[in-house]
């Protein structure tokens, strides 16, 4: 506790400044960089960059420590070369994103979807739609057909019938509307997916790879639903279990419910601790 009494009150203040305007800074950073890949590469850089300043400090490894300050400007300069494009797309979203909080999917999104995707599967209608989330799909977007228009069962199945324009590829619904048609999604690449899976379920399966996305599918020779998710993919499903899925992925409650679910949770947690000792 000595260096607390050497650091006196100001000390102590002007650090906790610092340090919350750097967390400020680092959040918003993240913030920003959400609709990207960019996101893990960037959150990794900077824990990798602290933990080293802080072990160099504290077992002062000096040669450690002024290789870091002399690479620290190269550093910089990779950084800005590296992730070029997401400081372009960041600072371009900059200017039209709500600075505390983006737009939830709603309810009716949700009763729009299930009411087309019910509409494609009795017509065995072949569908691919994509619902991004965190993680943008602005490059896959830019495959296709950019659209930007509200959502309606009508338009969503319409986009899918045989012969109509944008049949091909997939469709992708980002910020509660429809951004995009005749979009081509990744091939997934994953080695235990069997010759039977089509085209369509690779390519809802490759795009959940490479983002958070809740891809669905509907199958043209059977009508089933299935759904790409974090990796993998749910199929078979009926229109319930789309339902649960759609609400449970793509609901979020509003921020000061958030925050009394984290609490809550943490006081039974905590609670559950103390009956237990």
């Amino acid at each position: 506790m000595q260096w607390l009494s050497r650091m006196g009150i100001p000390g102590i203040i002007s650090g906790g400044i610092e340090i919350a305007c750097l967390a400020i800074v680092f959040y918003y950073a993240l913030y920003f960089f959400r609709g990207t890949r960019a996101r893990t590469l960037l959150t990794g850089f900077v824990l990798v960059f602290v933990v080293l300043i802080v072990v160099t400090r504290l077992f002062h490894l000096e040669a450690l420590n002024w290789l870091l300050g002399r690479f620290s400007v190269y550093l910089a300069v990779a950084f800005l070369v590296i992730f070029q494009p997401e400081i372009r797309w960041a600072l371009g979203e900059l200017g039209k994103q709500h600075l505390f909080g983006r737009v939830a999917t709603d309810q009716t999104v949700v009763e729009s979807l299930m009411q087309a995707v019910t509409l494609l599967m009795k017509r065995h209608i072949g569908a691919l739609i994509a619902i991004e989330r965190d993680i943008g799909t602005r490059p896959i977007q830019e495959t296709g057909v950019m659209i930007d228009s509200a959502i309606s069962p009508e338009l969503l199945a319409g986009i899918f019938f045989p012969y109509a324009p944008l049949h091909d590829g997939g469709v992708i619904i980002a910020g509660n509307r429809i951004a995009a048609a005749r979009c081509m999604f990744p091939l997934s690449q994953q080695s235990s997916l069997g010759k039977a899976i089509g085209a369509r379920h690779r390519a809802a399966l490759g795009l959940a790879d490479e983002t958070d996305a809740l891809v669905i599918v509907v199958s043209e020779e059977t009508g089933m639903i299935s759904v790409g998710h974090a990796g993998h993919l749910e199929q078979d499903l009926d229109l319930t279990e789309l339902r649960r899925l759609l609400e449970d992925k793509l609901i979020r409650p509003p921020p000061a419910a958030r925050w009394r679910q984290g609490l809550q949770k943490t006081f039974n947690f905590l609670g559950g601790g103390a009956r237990r000792a």
